[in-house]
């Protein structure tokens, strides 16, 4: 009875071996489980005891599966089917998807693996991405910061950012908000060490990969330089000089069309000025770059300064330098550092050109960008 209980046992363990797929590294090593997907670097094999494997593409010599998969060739072609591995080809056995595609394919010429399950939700993002609904690809983050000191002094500083992205193939949509406030109560009477928002909207359509068309509306208060509200409208081209998976740079340039208003103060003597409140109209250029890329698995480094020399009065310019280091903590929750300098070369009478801000604290983020 036992014998017959083992022998029972190892027909199983027998056929479920026979029946898994089969990986063959260069060493030797074999791996048996299933084939769930790979992206011409590494393929993702679940298996029963071992949870799921990770190995990579370079390293397999061969392949088997008991179950149909699809391979994804570098000019389209798809194969599905049961694939055996012949003389360093995997060889595919069943109908393709596309007509008249080889029976066999080289490892080199392999961009993707998937299971049915895995190529049937690709497909299906596929299709979202290729005619997407307003609501599809949005992504965003929530930035906080708060510094606080009591005893001697009495200080309260906060920062909130906020950013929401839109990106497919063809364009990208941000809506963006900064908003940084002060104050020190150390001694009376209270004050306020800053007081300012930056809010906006912009959109980016690509022409060509590397060749793409801006449009953008800035919104900046700014109470402690008396700045009411600075409205910046404009566009222009921009350049994809690196874009890959890890690295964005990008070069643009363009016109805008900008209206300050600042409003009345007293500058204090003796004797007391008032300084009346003024408004400009101006035509302004807009130059700048974008640097966004990956340190590591969990750190992000991003970085933008744009310049805008003043076409209607000459010599007055103004820039905006923005950076921001990033460390995951979970998959949804990250340490950030972000410095801002924001300078104007003509600044109301009294007041400094530039306003700085170093702010540290946690970010939150949602949503699945792209695909």
């Amino acid at each position: 009875m036992r014998r017959g209980f083992l022998g029972l046992l190892f027909i199983l363990m027998a056929a479920s071996l026979a029946q898994a797929d089969r990986v063959t590294l260069k060493n030797g090593d074999r791996y048996s489980g299933t084939i769930v997907t790979g992206d011409g670097k590494t393929l993702l094999l679940k298996t029963e005891f071992a949870g799921d494997i990770t190995i990579q593409w370079d390293a397999i010599t061969a392949m088997e599966s008991d179950e149909p998969v699809y391979l994804t060739l570098k000019d389209g072609i798809k194969l599905f089917g049961k694939v055996t591995t012949e003389d360093g080809k995997f060889v595919v056995a069943g109908a393709t998807p596309t007509p008249n595609a080889p029976p066999a394919a080289t490892k080199d010429t392999i961009v993707a693996v998937r299971d049915d399950a895995e190529q049937k939700a690709y497909d299906l993002n596929a299709e979202r991405m290729a005619h997407p609904k307003f609501t599809y690809f949005w992504s965003g983050l929530f930035d906080t910061g708060l510094a606080l000191t009591r005893g001697n002094s009495s200080t309260t500083t906060f920062t909130l950012a906020t950013k929401e992205v839109r990106e497919t193939p063809k364009d990208k949509l941000t809506v963006y908000a900064n908003y940084i406030y002060g104050s020190d109560s150390s001694t009376p009477p209270s004050r306020t060490t800053a007081n300012a928002l930056n809010a906006g909207v912009r959109g980016d359509l690509n022409l060509t990969p590397r060749v793409y068309v801006f449009a953008l509306a800035d919104y900046q208060t700014n109470a402690l330089q008396n700045l009411d509200l600075r409205q910046t409208y404009g566009g222009g081209l921009g350049y994809h000089v690196i874009k890959n998976a890890n690295t964005i740079f990008d070069v643009f340039g363009g016109l805008t069309y900008e209206r300050d208003a600042f409003g009345s103060y007293t500058l204090l003597g003796p004797p007391p000025v008032l300084i009346a409140a003024s408004n400009s109209n101006s035509l302004t250029a807009v130059v700048g770059e974008e640097f966004d890329t990956k340190l590591n698995k969990r750190s992000t480094f991003t970085e933008r300064l744009s310049i805008y020399p003043n076409l209607t009065t000459a010599g007055n310019i103004r820039t905006q330098f923005d950076t921001t280091f990033v460390t995951q903590l979970k998959a949804w929750l990250s340490w950030h550092v972000t410095f801002s300098d924001s300078y104007i070369n003509y600044p109301p009478p009294g007041l400094k050109d530039n306003d700085l801000l170093l702010s540290t604290g946690l970010r939150v983020t949602w949503g699945k960008p792209k695909l």
